[in-house]
């Protein structure tokens, strides 16, 4: 099934002929974890994908109320694939959310914001298509435990890569902190770990590009080939379900968050896109800045000039913030550059030239795995098409192109170039206060910004401002 995009018959006829016994429906909340509900094969046919399958949206993070709670999962034929985590033969399917009192596509769906918001690039007249390719890095430790209690908070994590275990018995090679890009095994723990995580990906349908070792203790990156922004989004969550999985096979466990260990590079996620049309990169010129057009200069002026904003979306969690700090690789300031880490956005020279040109794309490194994939896409698309609509100049608003390390400037210079929000708070306050960009075409609404911002204040920012952590004792206990 790999590569393959199924009809409703494929589907059908798929599960008689492959003695399918289970068919999984997934779906993703608003925070962007995926949801499911497993329904015997016995039961789907072509009905099925007619008229969907209800369920109870009021017990899903940021669906409906308790009075309102009937919706309908839709199924995708085309995400058709078999699920290699079951023992039970089992078909998984993505859906996307509808209202059955209306038969309309749910506002909040982040699912339909994403075919929305492709729809609005068509109708924009800019291009035709979009492509994204998201680095997504995750950590696979082999024990992690957390405790919150009111009166005993902690948490601890170990692995066998562990710098912090190189007084303890065993058979050494412990990767240096900052030191992991790259090792050869035996440093390297975990290459074929992550060689099957690639190989199930490619059952899947997701094509690998490379796999290899990041920077930090125990952290891993594999590469997929760029897509088109649903379906990449799609791609993403079974990104993650596969990762999780494959660790657990082995007795580990793997996880997205941004800053695990403190001291160590953190886990970001480095969306590459493009927009092209006609069949051509709208974003490459030859001679230019980079090679790059002035659309996609004026797509990297909509993405700078809304960063705080888009933040609020693209690096959505508090332990988003422990990553977005000076060093570490981190981007915290806000500019453009050919070549250069230390900046917001990168220009890739691997390949320059005409041969080059379909290459030839932004990234924004910001952005992490903790985001819902539908919804960071389509919001940093947004902002980049408000760019284009207002020729946002990145260069006369500031943002360079800076070819230097943000990190070393003269404090003069470094004064002048704009900072990342230093808090989840500020990112949400500064998504509440431009969204506007975010609601040209009704890609976003209101409801679901407003949705977002509740959920995140509430549930995140609050319960973890109002608990002590371990270093306040160290700080404060004797004062």
């Amino acid at each position: 099934m790999a590569g393959k995009e199924m009809t409703v018959q494929d589907v059908v006829a798929y599960i008689k002929d492959r003695g399918v016994k289970m068919v999984d429906f997934k779906f993703v909340d608003v925070p962007g974890t995926w949801q499911h509900a497993t329904i015997p094969a016995s039961q789907v046919d072509e009905k099925t994908f007619k008229r969907g399958i209800g369920f109870d949206g009021s017990s899903i993070r940021g669906f409906q109320a308790i009075e309102e709670s009937d919706m309908l999962l839709m199924p995708d034929a085309a995400t058709a694939r078999p699920d290699p985590f079951t023992e039970i033969p089992t078909l998984s399917v993505i859906c996307n959310i509808f209202d059955p009192i209306t038969g309309k596509p749910y506002s909040r769906d982040p699912r339909y914001v994403a075919q929305k918001a492709e729809e609005h690039l068509k109708a924009s007249g800019v291009g035709e298509v979009s492509y994204w390719g998201p680095e997504a890095e995750f950590f696979v430790f082999g024990n992690v435990q957390y405790d919150i209690q009111p009166y005993r908070m902690g948490y601890s994590i170990d692995g066998p890569e562990g710098i912090w275990n190189s007084g303890q018995p065993g058979l050494a090679h412990r990767i240096r902190t900052k030191e992991g890009y790259f090792p050869v095994p035996p440093a390297d723990t975990q290459l074929d770990l992550r060689s099957e995580m690639s190989l199930e990906m490619e059952k899947w349908g997701i094509e690998v590009e490379m796999q290899h070792h990041e920077v930090a203790s125990s952290q891993g990156e594999i590469d997929m080939k760029y897509n088109t922004l649903t379906r990449m989004a799609d791609s993403l969550l079974a990104y993650k379900y596969i990762v999780k999985n494959v660790a657990r096979r082995h007795g580990l466990t793997a996880t997205f968050m941004p800053k695990p260990l403190f001291g160590d590079n953190g886990t970001g996620m480095h969306c590459h896109q493009s927009i092209w049309k006609g069949g051509a990169n709208l974003f490459y010129s030859e001679g230019g800045y980079a090679e790059l057009s002035q659309e996609a200069l004026h797509y990297i002026g909509g993405v700078l000039t809304h960063v705080d904003a888009l933040l609020g979306l693209c690096a959505c969690t508090t332990n988003s913030y422990r990553r977005l700090v000076p060093h570490y690789e981190a981007p915290v300031n806000i500019a453009f550059s050919k070549r250069n880490r230390s900046a917001a956005i990168r220009i890739p020279m691997y390949h320059t030239g005409p041969a080059g040109a379909s290459a030839k794309r932004i990234e924004f490194r910001c952005p992490d795995a903790t985001c819902n994939p539908y919804l960071a896409f389509s919001a940093m698309l947004m902002a980049g098409l408000d760019g284009i609509k207002r020729k946002i100049d990145p260069v006369k608003a500031g943002f360079g192109p800076l070819d230097k390390n943000t990190y070393d400037l003269p404090p003069d210079e470094a004064a002048k170039i704009k900072s990342v929000p230093g808090s989840l708070s500020a990112a949400l306050d500064a998504l509440e206060n431009d969204h506007e960009f975010l609601m040209e075409g009704d890609v976003f609404t209101r409801d679901l910004i407003d949705t977002w911002l509740d959920y995140k204040r509430t549930k995140e920012v609050h319960e973890v401002n109002i608990r002590p952590v371990p270093y306040e004792f160290f700080l404060y206990y004797d004062v």
